[in-house]
């Protein structure tokens, strides 16, 4: 089950002006379940993505940053789940144009202004046919607040739906964000498995918008790990479509309000996927303070995040600690000062300058570590640079889900 998961009731989701989704059943995992989702924007509207760092990266991924990096005029998006369109060379790009095109064409677009996605088992060629043939029931089901079926339809390992949605008030009027994501394993940063899609009415200019895309995936999926692994399909796009009239420009109060309001909505996105991580059973945020640089910081946070006997322990709520201070060890932190360091579990003080705490009983670190929700809390000593990281315990549900993945 799904760590200390919220799952928003209807009447908490907010359709976003100049939003349409649309979704429909192209069969490429199962008959008859939703795996084609559509999503189309009024004219005006600016988008912005980031993108895995895989250089394996799919071929939809591989398109869109072309046609991002264009400046196109991105009026929809095409996402399938079920098949990742990865390592399938020339013929998966091939497919995933010939797939936009299909869409540009029902929504009377050019063939630049679809963006495409994909997720699900790598080195299978996309059912292109399904998908072409799946498009126009799609684009006829478009609607202003299909949002949480769209959350539905882009899961693959997932158990849940993952969405957030929320609205501020600036200057008398009201400005809208709602996001979906999807993810559950092969999550790791830069970016994570994962597909993630948010959208503001306010107006933000393009430029403007790639900056802030980038920085809300730094402060919110770029810091969120399962199992080290990075997938070849990450993305996340931000779209403005400018209907609520509210200019967002940097340096003013209206961009801070903004700003803030995308990155909680983001990090709320990026937190659930590793809560209904595959097999989680704990949600840990590992915090590291004092540290000389972001640098160093997020090296041993994700040292501690990504070490399988740092992960076990969690899950068997054992406090064979010791495994978190050698992680930090090999982290790669070559003048690291261990004398200067402390480590608590939750306000547990285990160790101090360096050695156990003498004050400090296993029966306190076990009490915390079977807490569904634990913080490891690392102070270095050395600077005053803070960084946090989230991730998961692993069970043996994450090897029989992944060993069982394709059958």
């Amino acid at each position: 089950m799904p760590v200390n998961f919220h799952i928003p009731e209807a009447s908490e989701i907010k359709a976003v002006s100049g939003v349409k989704i649309g979704i429909a059943s192209a069969g490429i995992k199962k008959a008859g379940k939703k795996d084609l989702t559509v999503f189309s924007f009024s004219p005006g509207t600016q988008v912005a993505g980031v993108f895995t760092k895989n250089r394996f990266c799919a071929a939809p991924v591989q398109i869109c940053q072309q046609r991002l990096q264009a400046g196109n005029d991105i009026r929809a998006l095409l996402i399938n789940t079920g098949n990742a369109n990865a390592g399938t060379g020339q013929d998966g790009m091939d497919r995933a144009l010939l797939a936009s095109a299909t869409l540009a064409q029902e929504l009377g677009l050019s063939e630049g202004q679809v963006l495409p996605f994909s997720t699900g088992v790598i080195l299978e060629p996309l059912p292109v046919d399904k998908i072409n043939a799946a498009i126009p029931d799609a684009v006829k089901n478009l609607a202003a607040n299909e949002w949480m079926n769209a959350a539905y339809s882009i899961m693959t390992t997932d158990t849940v739906p993952k969405i957030s949605s929320t609205q501020i008030e600036i200057d008398g009027k009201a400005v809208t964000f709602t996001g979906i994501s999807k993810g559950a394993g092969m999550i790791r940063p830069n970016m994570a498995t994962m597909l993630g899609y948010v959208a503001t009415d306010a107006q933000i200019s393009r430029e403007l918008l790639d900056e802030l895309t980038l920085e809300v995936a730094n402060f919110s999926f770029n810091r969120i790990t399962v199992d080290g692994d990075t997938s070849t399909n990450d993305s996340f796009i931000i779209a403005a479509t400018g209907q609520s009239g509210v200019n967002v420009e940097k340096g003013t109060a209206t961009y801070d309000a903004v700003r803030e309001t995308l990155i909680t909505i983001a990090r709320e996105l990026a937190q659930k996927i590793v809560r209904d991580a595959e097999g989680a059973t704990k949600f840990i945020t590992i915090k590291v303070e004092q540290a000389k640089n972001s640098e160093e910081a997020l090296k041993i946070a994700y040292a501690i995040a990504h070490s399988p006997l740092v992960k076990t322990a969690f899950f068997a709520s054992d406090p064979n600690l010791g495994r978190i201070l050698a992680a930090i060890g090999y982290a790669g932190v070559e003048d690291l000062d261990t004398n200067t360091l402390n480590l608590y579990l939750d306000d547990v003080l285990v160790a101090v300058n360096g050695g156990r705490n003498p004050e400090y009983k296993e029966e306190q670190g076990q009490a915390v570590m079977q807490k569904p929700e634990i913080l490891v809390h690392v102070v270095l000593g050395r600077g005053e640079v803070s960084e946090t990281v989230y991730t998961c315990d692993f069970s043996h549900e994450y090897v029989s889900i992944n060993a069982d993945y394709r059958s």
